[in-house]
């Protein structure tokens, strides 16, 4: 009996390979259950390791998706180059800022060589200023909470530079002509006929009338010393002292006047006496 079971736990197998024709007996192989699975075992992590080989030592793991090749850490690298270029460019902004404020208030202004130089020799003083400019805007949002709240100046809204305003465009057209400051300092703006010309900002018409010249023209008044000037007009629909919102209409253009050429706006902005590109605040 014990016999019995011993032979059974060595039991063999064998594999063989018969032409099955003349029955020859090609290739034979002896195994029992262990040798199966331990060359079943092997063969796996042999190829699993096989695998690993080829994908992380070969150029082939570029072709795994998401995987970085050299384009991807070349704009991993430019892209931080940006970052830091673009930190330099606000700190300096940042010191610059605050060299403009010390001179309105009459301290002298920080002396920076560099940008960097900055960073590491006025980290104190900028902090010390950052403590002082939150203190000095808590006291200033008090003083207009407190202005709004009760209305204690008579001071009407304070004007906004002219970069800072909305502008309307006066006439939905091409800009035929553009700006020279000094051969053409006003632009000149064609349109379909009939179309409407309307008033840029808010403002008071101070002058809306004939010329042989300019033919209608109309001149508002705006806030922040600006003045827009509308020439050539077919018709005028304001009049003098009237109140305009931006984009009310005060014309129609046309082709009136002894230097037109053709029905357009002449169109011209005013800044502080001197005349500016309308190009760089309105779209045309």
């Amino acid at each position: 009996m014990p016999k019995d079971k011993k032979h059974r736990s060595t039991i063999n197998y064998r594999l063989t390979l018969v032409d099955d024709d003349t029955h020859d007996q090609l290739w034979s192989r002896k195994f029992t259950k262990m040798n199966l699975v331990i060359t079943i075992v092997t063969t796996l992590v042999v190829t699993l390791v096989l695998f690993w080989c080829l994908v992380a030592l070969t150029p082939v793991k570029t072709l795994i998706p998401g995987f970085p090749d050299d384009r991807t850490k070349h704009d991993a690298i430019q892209s931080a180059i940006r970052i830091d270029s673009l930190e330099n460019i606000i700190t300096k902004w940042e010191l610059y800022s605050e060299n403009l404020r010390r001179v309105v208030d009459g301290e002298p202004p920080l002396k920076i060589d560099s940008i960097m130089a900055a960073r590491s020799q006025n980290k104190e003083d900028l902090a010390k200023d950052s403590k002082e400019l939150a203190a000095k805007d808590s006291l200033l949002r008090k003083e207009v909470a407190a202005e709004d709240r009760f209305d204690i100046t008579s001071a009407g809204p304070k004007a906004l530079p002219i970069e800072g305003m909305h502008f309307f465009s006066p006439l939905k057209g091409v800009v035929s002509q553009g700006y020279d400051k000094a051969l053409h300092p006003y632009i000149d703006i064609t349109a379909p006929d009939n179309s409407v010309v309307m008033a840029v900002l808010d403002g008071t018409v101070i002058s809306a009338g004939w010329t042989d010249e300019e033919g209608y023209t109309i001149r508002i008044q705006h806030d922040g010393d600006i003045i827009s000037v509308y020439k050539h007009n077919q018709k005028l629909t304001k009049k003098t002292g009237d109140k305009v919102t931006a984009g009310t209409p005060i014309a129609i253009v046309g082709g009136t006047g002894s230097t037109a050429q053709g029905d357009h706006l002449h169109f011209e902005l005013w800044h502080k006496g001197e005349a500016v590109d309308p190009t760089k605040y309105i779209s045309f």
